[in-house]
């Protein structure tokens, strides 16, 4: 197959050469599987916008070029939006000079991005905080230290200075910060706790998903331990020793039992239809204070959607 690109400079020319795997596939496919790191749909817009050129040649995006042909194209630096701030209600767990902790809802998007570019947590922590929050991440993620997915519930945290931030970061790398998380899952597991030890990168098949794979990944490690089982379902106590995309859902779904509800690894059933996304809660962050040293533990109570559907799986709240 056709050269894979993993390293991209934005304004600087890339070059595919067509082989003979490549050649019957269109020329936006073919860039998407040479360039992981693009999307399909960028890929598009790129070539809706004659910036796909074959040969010295603009063409379309069902082009499929023959054997030896030149795809040359240039990734433009990306335009950053800017977050604003709105107020919106937040359920805060602990606040003081540093950082923040917020229990988040179940729905609420971290940061701005295309198709969510308001209503975000990020525009709900500038109007609170009067936009005192650390610069590190730029003015689309400003305090955000970490972030859960939209449809996870739980503790999430951010930092309003720097000094705090690098701190709070440097604690996720060394793996000295705690993150726990609350899980159902399909089917019950063969040995009750564990560690799940698989890399993960994202998928070359789908841009939406990471996937458990050793090309272009980093490790991942997430220790489990089953808490109640039922005939359909196990609810279980996640820890996260990494912090990669996606990685309880993607590490579940690589053991043949995904979280129940997820939209993008499980089962299209009836039965989690209800839920409208995973059945994962973030209950626990323990923190060495940035400023006083001393160690803060925040635990958040399971949500109602969670516990009702327990009830509904026949499993326990532990």
């Amino acid at each position: 197959m056709s050269e894979i690109i993993t390293s991209i400079e934005y304004g600087e020319p890339l070059c595919i050469t067509v082989d003979s795997e490549t050649c019957a596939m269109r020329i936006d496919k073919i860039i998407s599987l040479c360039v992981p790191s693009l999307s399909r749909s960028f890929v598009q817009s790129l070539i809706g916008n004659s910036a796909v050129f074959v040969n010295g040649k603009a063409v379309s995006k069902s082009y499929k070029p023959s054997v030896g042909q030149r795809i040359e194209f240039i990734v433009p630096e990306p335009v950053e939006l800017s977050a604003q701030p709105q107020e919106i209600p937040l359920d805060i767990r602990y606040e003081d000079d540093d950082l923040l902790v917020v229990n988040k809802p179940r729905g609420m998007v971290v940061h701005p991005a295309a198709g969510n570019p308001d209503s975000t947590l990020v525009n709900a922590l500038l109007y609170h905080c009067k936009g005192n929050l650390s610069a590190i991440n730029g003015v689309i993620r400003p305090g955000i230290v970490h972030r859960i997915d939209k449809d996870t519930s739980g503790l999430l945290l951010a930092a309003k200075n720097d000094t705090a931030h690098i701190s709070l970061a440097r604690q996720i790398k060394e793996h000295s910060l705690d993150r726990e998380y609350r899980a159902v899952i399909h089917g019950r597991l063969r040995e009750k706790q564990g560690v799940i030890d698989a890399p993960i990168g994202r998928s070359t098949k789908d841009r939406k998903k990471m996937c458990v794979t050793q090309q272009n990944s980093r490790e991942a490690r997430t220790r489990y331990e089953v808490l109640d089982e039922g005939r359909d379902f196990s609810f279980l106590r996640l820890k996260l020793e990494t912090g990669r995309t996606h990685q309880i859902r993607v590490h579940m779904a690589h053991l043949g039992h995904p979280v129940a509800g997820d939209p993008l690894y499980g089962p299209n059933d009836s039965f989690t239809a209800v839920l409208h996304g995973q059945c994962l809660h973030a209950g626990l962050l323990g923190f060495e204070h940035p400023s006083s040293g001393e160690r803060v533990v925040l635990t958040s109570e399971l949500p109602e959607y969670f516990t009702d559907f327990l009830r509904r799986a026949g499993l326990r709240e532990v």
